[in-house]
């Protein structure tokens, strides 16, 4: 693109210094908060006003700041759904359905024990949780996997695919919750039966055991990825399927095996957000508000740049704006949807620091005999 004297490029990055991918996405922070003063100044909220609200909340408030860790754990296990997959050149669009997947599973456990309503537990509370952990993880990656035997089998788009099960999935709770559901609350509430106090998941100051799993995954899967003969296999398949295959690497069991895994996570996910949640513990009703959350995990796991362990503090930052900007919008009177939009403003400036980080932005001065003005009139003859 030619500006006055200049010719503006983008040329790829050959290095980038260590601090560089943190100068960035602080940079993309400040200008999404900059962009969002106009959201607080139309409705006439002073600016330090609205921003002390939206992080008072979030992170220093203490009800606030439980509801930012336990939302940062769904996002960051809907993340490594996504990251899995991506590592390999595939695209799991399925959060929501294996979301689900992993919360009916999981409520499928103490249904067929027949427990959800009993005083005494057949089996050991701490065993039924384990096998609602492991039904939960379990539906998810059947799900994913699905997907991943016919992108690898059939060449079917997984995005495609995955996109398709999200609105089964959807129904197949509706269904399961709904009026004369298997699952449906005595109270006929259009929501499930609540978990008996023995099946709660266990909690440390308020946090439920599932805070482990997600920040355990975070340095399992980077470890993973940097230093196994596995994970190099999957980044090898991801950029170049061709070159992958010819070494020896067979798509329809990386293919299985990412999908499963992604899904897994998403499994586990369901199992947090509808099991182990301190005062959920049920599949509510507004249950399809939580599989559109899960999208936000594709957004982290793209900022992130395919890190587990560089998602954590996006997936903190995403949840503490989104409970923030909600309680400020009650609290100050805010317009309708200005935590959608804070969060959309921070996805846009992060996608563009993405750019920023790979490219840099080249100016070079057009020569003077370039920029003559091409004659205006025909030469003679």
């Amino acid at each position: 693109m030619r500006l006055g004297r200049y010719d503006v490029t983008l040329e790829p990055r050959t290095t980038r210094p260590a601090f560089y991918s943190s100068l960035t996405a602080a940079g993309a922070i400040l200008l999404a908060l900059a962009l969002a003063s106009v959201l607080f100044l139309s409705a006439q909220t002073p600016l330090l006003e609205a921003y002390r609200a939206i992080f008072s909340y979030a992170f220093f408030n203490p009800n606030g700041l439980l509801a930012t860790i336990h939302r940062s754990i769904y996002l960051l296990l809907c993340t490594y759904a996504f990251l899995v997959p991506l590592r390999a050149g595939l695209w799991n669009i399925g959060l929501p359905g294996q979301v689900y997947a992993g919360g009916v599973a999981a409520f499928a456990i103490p249904f067929v024990f027949r427990t959800q309503e009993a005083q005494t537990l057949s089996l050991p509370p701490v065993l039924l949780i384990l096998l609602m952990v492991a039904s939960a993880a379990a539906a998810g990656a059947v799900v994913g996997g699905f997907a991943g035997i016919l992108r690898a089998r059939f060449q079917v788009s997984e995005i495609l695919v995955t996109m398709m099960l999200n609105s089964i999935l959807f129904w197949l709770v509706a269904y399961m919750i709904k009026e004369g559901g298997p699952f449906m609350s005595p109270r006929g509430e259009g929501e499930s039966f609540a978990l008996p106090p023995a099946l709660h998941a266990p909690l440390l100051w308020g946090v439920p055991f599932t805070a482990v799993l997600a920040l355990g995954a975070a340095v399992f899967l980077d470890i993973l990825f940097a230093k196994t003969p596995l994970g190099y296999r999957i980044r090898a398949f991801g950029q170049s399927p061709a070159a992958a295959r010819y070494g020896g690497i067979i798509p329809l069991a990386l293919s299985l095996l990412v999908f499963l895994l992604g899904g897994g996570f998403a499994g586990l996910a369901g199992y947090h957000y509808f099991a182990a949640l301190p005062g959920v513990y049920k599949i509510s009703g507004n249950y399809g508000y939580y599989g559109d959350l899960s999208f936000y995990g594709i957004i982290s796991a793209l900022i992130a740049r395919g890190s587990s362990l560089g998602a954590v503090p996006i997936a903190v930052l995403f949840a503490g704006l989104s409970l923030g900007a909600r309680f400020a919008q009650g609290e100050l009177r805010l317009p309708f949807g200005v935590d959608y939009a804070l969060l959309g403003l921070l996805m846009m400036t992060f996608v563009a620091s993405h750019v920023l980080y790979q490219f840099r932005v080249a100016w070079r001065r057009v020569p003077s005999l370039a920029l003559r003005h091409a004659p205006t009139q025909l030469p003679p003859g």
